[in-house]
């Protein structure tokens, strides 16, 4: 008996593991915009892209509270993969910090992430070091927002003083930069005399090797400038928006 235990202990051993095959996967249900869920069980978020929220984290629970664009984003990306065999390509992290697969979806040759961009449907949000990418991301989203497409011609600009307004909301904010300052962790530009209930705009230290890279510091680059940035508007003393690359931010005219 105790032979047999052994042998069988052996041969599990040697058994090759068989993983899920994620270059040929179907797409069992589309969840919002950007997050899908596949037939082995896995819930993928694309990588670099962020549309408007159908549900929103209130207290420790969820609840349907649909954001303007959320169930035209949700369509959208129905009408690509839902139903359909799609191949999943990942990046350096293949999970983000509530265990969903992060990747690049692809419907046979329609690159899925891009098609949100190009078309208006979602906005750059491309985090280190998940950046293979990137180059791509900015120039669809450049030719939805000249275009006007789908969030850039639904949505006026708003002034930072009014950001408050519209917390859990894509929005492009405008308003001058009055100060900037570096933490242990991230770059705060100040859109007020108050840091504490005024809008801000956040850079994470590892994102600002992007700004470099253009010969921009961002300390001393905006400062003094009328800017709009464009992202998620989250509250976390005032509204904020943290963006990842300066492709979020663009230095207005007067």
């Amino acid at each position: 008996m105790v032979r047999r235990i052994i042998l069988f202990i052996f041969l599990l051993a040697c058994t090759p593991y068989t993983s899920i095959d994620y270059s040929h996967i179907k797409v069992i249900e589309v969840i919002d915009g950007d997050t899908i869920k596949l037939s082995d069980g896995k819930i993928l978020r694309y990588i670099g892209v962020d549309t408007p929220e159908i549900r929103i984290r209130k207290g420790g629970n969820f609840i349907y509270s649909p954001q303007p664009f959320s169930l035209e984003a949700k369509e959208f990306n129905r009408k690509l993969v839902e139903g359909k065999f799609v191949r999943i390509e990942f990046d350096v992290e293949k999970f983000d910090q509530y265990k969903r697969l992060l990747g690049y979806c692809f419907v046979g040759d329609t690159f899925v992430n891009v098609q949100l961009l190009k078309n208006g449907f979602a906005v750059l949000y491309t985090r280190p070091p998940n950046v293979k990418y990137i180059d791509l991301f900015v120039k669809s989203q450049k030719e939805a927002r000249k275009e006007k497409r789908g969030l850039w011609g639904a949505y006026e600009v708003i002034d930072h003083s009014q950001a408050y307004k519209y917390i859990n909301q894509i929005r492009t904010v405008r308003g001058r930069v009055l100060s900037a300052y570096q933490s242990k962790k991230c770059v705060f530009l100040n859109f007020g005399k108050d840091w504490r209930t005024d809008f801000t705009v956040v850079i994470f230290n590892p994102s600002l090797k992007f700004f470099y890279e253009k010969d921009i510091d961002p300390l001393t680059y905006y400062r003094g400038k009328i800017v709009e940035v464009s992202g998620r508007i989250r509250e976390y003393n005032g509204p904020e928006i943290i963006i990842n690359t300066p492709y979020q931010i663009t230095v207005a005219s007067e």
